[in-house]
């Protein structure tokens, strides 16, 4: 078989796919893979070498030079990422981190990870994202940063972030894993933090399985952020000495094969999501009650993670699951979004309580992530959207008011 008809079969291949997910399982995300990255994954699959190497080492420059940034370092996940950028800041056991309960665990879990005390702070209502006067009203003489999150997409107000960080000393760090690619006054996340950190795992817009990246500006935390992560290519022998005991945590040259590939054609994955944005808008302004979404003032453009849908407050906690249920009842994934960290067991134990955060217990008892991603159908969005207002009238909740 020619290359030539080899493609043509992955395409029939893919588009068989494609028309069966029209009328199976709608699942919450689907990533958008096209010949691209399979051709540019088995380039790496055909070399002598499959483990990090130069192909990882391409796909750290062009990240770097998409954000506009100095150096960038590629890592396993994004948790990882946070554990190693905390550690090159020189954080651990005895310091305190601030951060917002309203997270994706995986990320947050870096801090507890490093040996430090996470000290929660409440969110923006709308925004979801941390409130700079609450963070500042935290800090002690054990603060020794601040992890701000761009939350689902939403850029955090980094300007206000930033006045307090350098106030009073502190290291700012942005957890861009939700949010590539949008803009505050302009500006890419990933811009703003001492450093910052992304992912790559799904449900992102730009997805190669798992993996991660951390980028910074300075020279001395890109050389930290290395040296703890792993040995350098000449050192990976079994004679070789090394100063730094360090985590082996880099990225495959398959990962970042794929990771490249999706970048170079960021824009129109980013695209794509948008038209489904824009569906979902259609058919969601028949859906009474619910808070539409936000984009606060100084944010210049949003690309959501997920299509988040915020219940109105005569919806409670166990209404909102329901009716996850029920989509779930219907083949279409949805879930909470999200789990406030403060009530989770580990930081339960830490002498957190219900009621201490209680915007985000508000926003979070009432939030239903929804499907999104490129090969959503008008139909399927119809249906989602159709299928969840069906739901909401069966668990009682009716009209609601946020």
């Amino acid at each position: 078989m020619t290359g030539l008809a080899i493609d043509y079969a992955i395409e029939e291949e893919l588009a068989v796919e494609a028309d069966a997910a029209d009328t199976s399982f709608i699942p919450l995300s689907d990533p958008d893979v096209t010949l691209a990255e399979i051709e540019a994954v088995g380039a790496v699959l055909q070399s002598p070498r499959l483990s990090s190497g130069a192909v990882a080492e391409s796909f750290e420059a062009a990240f770097a030079d998409y954000l506009g940034r100095r150096y960038a370092v590629a890592v396993p996940s994004g948790t990882l990422g946070l554990l190693l950028a905390l550690r090159a800041a020189g954080i651990g056991p005895g310091d305190e981190v601030i951060a917002s309960p309203f997270s994706f665990r995986e990320t947050v879990h870096a801090i507890s990870l490093s040996g430090a005390r996470p000290v929660f702070v409440d969110i923006d209502y709308w925004a979801g994202t941390l409130v700079p006067d609450k963070a500042e009203a935290r800090i002690t003489g054990r603060t020794r940063a601040i992890v701000a999150g761009n939350v689902n997409g939403h850029p955090a107000p980094w300007d206000a972030l930033r006045d307090v960080a350098s106030r009073h000393g502190l290291v700012l760090i942005e957890d861009s894993t939700e949010a590539i690619g949008s803009r505050y006054k302009d500006r890419l996340v990933g811009s703003f933090g001492d450093m910052a950190v992304f992912d790559f795992a799904q449900p992102s817009a730009l997805t190669c399985g798992e993996g991660g990246m951390v980028v910074t500006d300075d020279i001395d935390l890109a050389v930290a952020l290395r040296r703890n992560r792993s040995h350098r290519l000449n050192e990976r022998t079994s004679v070789a000495v090394g100063m730094t005991p360090c985590f082996q945590a880099g990225m495959s040259d398959i990962t970042a094969a794929l990771g490249l590939a999706q970048l170079r054609r960021l824009d129109e994955i980013l695209e794509r999501r948008r038209l489904i944005e824009e569906l979902y808008a259609s058919h969601i302004q028949s859906f009474e009650g619910i808070k539409p979404p936000y984009v606060a003032p100084d944010v210049t453009e949003v690309n959501w993670f997920l299509y988040v849908v915020h219940l109105g407050t005569r919806f409670s906690r166990s209404s909102r699951d329901a009716i996850a249920e029920d989509l779930k009842v219907e083949q279409v994934e949805a879930a909470g979004y999200c789990n406030p960290l403060h009530l989770q067991r580990y930081y339960f134990e830490l002498g957190y309580r219900r009621g201490d955060f209680p915007v985000t217990e508000k926003v979070a008892d009432r939030a239903v992530a929804l499907p999104f991603h490129a090969h959503l159908t008008d139909d399927q969005i119809g249906f989602i959207v159709d299928t969840m207002k069906d739901a909401s009238i069966n668990v009682g909740a009716g009209a609601a008011i946020y």
